[in-house]
């Protein structure tokens, strides 16, 4: 009898062991997106004419094991952000009522860019820094010592400029879109996003090899606290970099098979890529061709797809 009646017990048991390993597995896309610690010699950081880090450079994640990608609360405990009253109603707004809108090639915002697992690339002058992303979004920021404006229109990618404290690259945004509006979310998870919002960057690059960054978020209207995020990254080889991408929304199919919110988010706070949690997507980008992305390519293998090309015409297939 207690043999019998352990048996349900013991079958949870077994299927909570098996998600907390495939939530660590490691396909072989790992090896393309995931960066690896440097063990060689250590190499100066690079500085322009005024003596300044640059911060150019083709950059690969440092996952840490244990903690979520793609969720601003990483560090936070129980991986559960402070929300106020309203955020919480957002975030259910989120959950049960909108279709991710990363799904729907809406502009991925800030900072969730930030807590992507996929690399991303900086270009960096003087005046101007850049941060180029998967999906092929991209935000400026200006360092040539404006100020914000008063009244900023509301920007997925916020509104931001930089200054230098040291050899730290502090980038403050403001005037981003509302989560309200059903048009853009903090991370992957669905967390919500205020248009009061903002986002404190600091960047290091210790040496050639490392960049680090530390973020505060602070939304007084969603949260009951600021918000510290921090992660590493590795510069990527020699020839490494972005890709062309073309995200596109199939509107009608979208809307009618992808099922609401950021789908299940496991016990250790990774939404994740697929049923099994795996903690980085597959390659190509739910594409046949890598130069092209459905809208669909958010991590529900399980579920069908659209055709990925169409078929070529007639005369193309006669050459």
């Amino acid at each position: 009898m207690f043999a019998f009646r352990c048996r349900p017990l013991l079958a949870a048991v077994a299927v909570l062991m098996a998600h907390a390993g495939l939530a660590q597995s490691l396909p072989p896309s790992a090896e393309a997106i995931l960066g690896k610690e440097y063990r060689g010699p250590k190499v100066a950081t690079p500085r322009d004419a005024a003596g300044k880090p640059l911060l150019t450079g083709y950059w690969k994640l440092l996952h840490e094991s244990g903690k979520p990608d793609g969720n601003l609360a990483k560090d936070q405990p129980g991986f559960r952000l402070p929300y106020s009253a309203k955020g919480a109603q957002v975030l259910n707004d989120n959950l049960t009522k909108v279709v991710d809108p990363e799904a729907r090639c809406i502009i991925t915002g800030i900072p969730r860019l930030l807590t992507s697992v996929l690399p991303f690339e900086i270009l960096h002058t003087s005046k101007r820094l850049g941060t180029f992303h998967q999906l092929s979004w991209h935000r400026w920021v200006w360092l040539d010592g404006r100020k914000h404006e008063d009244d900023p229109d509301p920007e997925y990618l916020g509104n931001a400029v930089g200054h230098w404290e040291g050899d730290t690259l502090v980038i403050e945004s403001i005037g981003f879109q509302d989560s309200a509006d059903g048009r853009i979310w903090l991370d992957d998870n669905g967390n919500p996003q205020s248009a009061k919002a903002r986002v404190i960057e600091r960047w290091t690059r210790p040496d050639f090899h490392h960049l680090n960054l530390s973020l505060t978020y602070i939304d007084s209207e969603y949260y009951d606290q600021p918000i510290e995020y921090r992660r590493s990254w590795v510069i990527g080889a020699p020839g490494e970099g972005l890709k062309e991408f073309s995200c596109e929304w199939n509107t009608p199919w979208v809307v009618t098979h992808l099922e609401l919110g950021p789908g299940v988010i496991g016990p250790n706070g990774n939404r994740g890529y697929g049923p099994n949690f795996q903690i980085v997507p597959d390659l190509p980008l739910g594409s046949v061709d890598s130069s092209r992305g459905t809208a669909y390519w958010l991590f529900r293998p399980n579920k069908p797809k659209p055709s990925d090309l169409p078929a070529p015409p007639a005369s193309a297939a006669a050459r």
